[in-house]
């Protein structure tokens, strides 16, 4: 006959063992999933899940539609309308973004039993991340890019800002091709690397600046909303807040952080968003280029836009930044057509700011 002590349980064994994983290990746990909803969901599990959610570093907050203050949906606000409306006009509107209910379940860590969040269907990102007090790394995605265009073209863009902007590339073509085009084609298109006369003439040029003045409010747009979440988390070390289209990308690191609480942020007179400064492009031009995987980029342009140097003609490191930054701004076949690009003839433009 068995032993007792082997048929009954040890006492010891009726303890939860996942009480004895210390604090930390948890919340690297926990940061590994990131996601603001799942997170919410977690703080209800127990009461040291609700007092360990708000410590998280790494958060993703993903927006699933967008809300005016009108009450008009994406119906109203499409931001991926082949033909833009007056966009920036809705978007200053912007204030309320769509989240999830799982955040009726966060409960203030004071020991009170009064949610987390209030109990609406629609919060701010300000509001979800308020609670959140240990913030370093933060990744909001929009439901789609912010500037429109035709079917076919491409558009991506990316910017760093700090107080104002600081380095902005956009990537742009006429056409994506699956199959490269002939070798006639290639031969007839690619020339001596000179913009040829027919740009001018067809409202290429046009285009191209109508892509880097709408590239530039989303940009300033965005950095504008991002106020209250900065001003509100000052542990924040990296923040990207992009589009799940991936048409646009605005990042800020610790030293751009720092400088947007410590410098006043100059508002355009316009609209609610960042003032863009005056600024030197340098564009870039393909009428075609072959891209990895069998694709090819008609109509291919690359604009590099940084703020003009006051009283100097900027130093070669900083150029060698600039060039970095344009470099590794995109990934896959749009990196390699930022490569491409960057070996053509480079055309000076100024933009005044705005």
């Amino acid at each position: 006959m068995q032993n007792k002590t082997r048929i009954h349980a040890h006492p010891s064994l009726d303890q939860d063992q996942f009480d004895r994983i210390p604090d930390s290990l948890v919340l690297l746990i926990l940061n590994k999933i990131a996601d603001v909803r799942s997170l919410g969901r977690c703080s209800a599990v127990s009461k040291r899940f609700n007092s360990l959610v708000p410590l998280v570093h790494d958060v993703y907050v993903k927006i699933d539609r967008v809300v005016t203050v009108d009450g008009e949906y994406d119906d109203a606000f499409n931001l991926s309308s082949p033909k833009p409306r007056n966009l920036f006009s809705h978007f200053l509107k912007l204030m309320i973004f769509t989240l999830s209910k799982p955040f009726h379940h966060l409960r203030n860590t004071n020991g009170g039993l009064k949610p987390l969040f209030p109990q609406l269907s629609h919060y701010s990102p300000a509001q979800v991340l308020k609670n959140f007090t240990h913030i370093q790394n933060l990744r909001i995605e929009l439901p789609a890019g912010d500037v429109g265009t035709e079917g076919g073209v491409i558009l991506k863009w990316r910017a760093e800002f700090g107080s104002t902007l600081q380095n902005c590339v956009i990537l742009g073509g006429t056409r994506v091709d699956r199959k490269p085009a002939s070798t006639e084609q290639q031969t007839g298109l690619e020339d001596n690397g000179s913009i040829p006369e027919s740009f001018y003439i067809n409202g290429g040029l046009k285009l191209r600046v109508v892509w880097t003045i709408s590239s530039l409010i989303a940009a300033s747009t965005r950095h504008y909303l991002l106020r209250p979440i900065i001003n509100d988390h000052p542990t924040l070390k990296s923040l990207v807040l992009t589009d799940a289209d991936g048409q646009g990308t605005l990042s800020m690191g610790l030293e751009q952080l720092k400088e947007f609480r410590e410098k006043p942020l100059a508002a355009s007179a316009s609209s609610n968003r960042t003032q863009v400064p005056a600024s030197n492009m340098k564009l870039r031009y393909a009428p075609y280029l072959e891209l990895p995987g069998g694709m090819g980029l008609q109509g291919a342009t690359l604009v590099a836009i940084k703020p003009s140097p006051v009283g100097s003609s900027g130093s070669k490191s900083s150029r060698k930044e600039a060039d970095a930054f344009v470099c590794g701004a995109f990934d896959g076949p749009h990196k390699a057509a930022a490569k491409a690009l960057m070996k053509r003839r480079t055309y000076l433009l100024e933009m005044n700011g705005f």
